[in-house]
């Protein structure tokens, strides 16, 4: 029996990203210590079914959790796939799988479809509309195809008991990502996006968007928000809306803010003292989240916030060439993934404010990780 060495890591934080890039890198793992002094130790029901999401997706991918508090990682080869399906529970949303998926199966032997199924919007991840309408464009500046890149909502679900359904399709690369030098943010040109309500009135949606044009309306006149009203099957089995919006600039970056109000998940219950929980009125959501795009553009930068550590990734998977990227104020989750990233892959950014935007501009030389698991014809 092979010998086989695992990094040794502590602790249930950054999970989910530490699994993306010991598959990347094929680096298996070996994790202690997994919230071994909470009340309920070891993993979480929405990190084992991102394992066994992993595990569909890849072929001699391998797991063993000695005990509650300790898991081996053996990564295997990324496939792909067609007409896969997969639950992802609804202790999380879908958008806590799809950012992982995504980067993975641009590195598969096949092309992916696959029918996830769960919670759509909730107020922790971003929303199926942000990555349709912001994650999926962003991609494209690395040299993803477009054609095949696809996610399509078939169903709305919210918390607590979900029921939605996307369909993400994301085709493979022929060899690498391309190295960008992205750093013009560029001005604000136009505000789109999209309310959705789901078991309730339809009024809801109307008011949000009243709500957020009325922020809007003293700043530019092109801003279009659309109504997505869901009943029957495609409205989940939880009542709930929300909003999600997103700001295009002159030379194409999206910048993104969304959220979505509905009763608490039991297992966020304990803070509401068996009370059941009011929510939100809806022209609140909207101003709250129009003015939450409007931080974020301030903030400057090509991307928002929650997009800072996918494009770290992005940028670290490249050729061996220099990549540069301009940002906002480091996002903590995005400091996190540059310490990891120089961890796994050895790559290391170079970052330098700049004090004329208040912003900062990141390079790096890319790991130059290629599509080795292609089918070649």
């Amino acid at each position: 029996m092979l010998n086989i060495p695992y990094v040794r890591l502590k602790g249930s934080q950054n999970l989910r990203l530490r699994l993306l890039l010991s598959t990347l890198s094929s680096t298996p793992i070996l994790i202690d210590d997994i919230r071994s002094d909470a009340t309920w130790p070891g993993l979480r029901h929405h990190e084992v079914c991102f394992l066994r999401l992993l595990k569909k997706v890849s072929d001699d991918c391998l797991r063993n959790q000695r005990n509650r508090t300790k898991l081996m990682y053996r990564p295997g080869t990324v496939i792909g796939g067609r007409h896969l399906v997969h639950d992802c529970g609804t202790s999380r949303s879908i958008g806590y799988f799809l950012e992982p998926l995504i980067v993975l199966s641009l590195f598969g032997k096949k092309p992916l479809s696959i029918r996830l199924q769960g919670v759509t919007n909730d107020s922790k991840d971003p929303s199926v509309d942000t990555f349709r309408s912001t994650t999926l464009p962003m991609l494209k500046q690395f040299g993803v195809p477009s054609e095949g890149l696809d996610l399509k909502i078939e169903s709305r679900g919210v918390p607590p008991h979900g029921g939605g359904e996307v369909i993400l399709s994301v085709p493979i690369l022929q060899e690498s990502l391309k190295s960008i030098t992205w750093i013009d943010e560029g001005m604000v040109k136009r505000i789109r996006g999209v309310s959705f309500s789901t078991k309730v009135s339809m009024q809801f949606e109307n008011t949000m968007i009243h709500a957020a044009r009325g922020v809007f309306n003293h700043l530019l006149p092109d801003v279009h928000i659309f109504t997505d009203h869901k009943a029957g099957q495609q409205a989940g089995n939880s009542p709930g809306f929300g909003i999600s919006l997103f700001a295009e600039t002159t030379p194409g970056c999206f910048i993104s803010a969304d959220t979505a109000v509905s009763y608490a998940r039991a297992e966020d219950e304990c803070d509401l003292e068996d009370e059941k929980k009011e929510l939100t009125p809806p022209g609140d959501v909207g101003e709250k989240i129009a003015s939450a795009l409007l931080a974020e553009i301030e903030q400057g930068g090509v991307v928002d916030s929650t997009h800072q550590g996918l494009l770290f990734i992005l940028c670290a998977l490249c050729p061996q060439d220099v990549s540069k990227v301009r940002v906002g104020k480091l996002s903590p989750y995005g400091i996190e993934v540059l310490s990891h990233i120089r961890d796994f892959l050895g790559v290391k950014f170079v970052i330098k404010p700049d004090p004329s935007t208040e912003t900062i501009i990141l390079k790096c030389v890319g790991c130059g990780l290629k599509n080795l698991s292609r089918k070649v014809s």
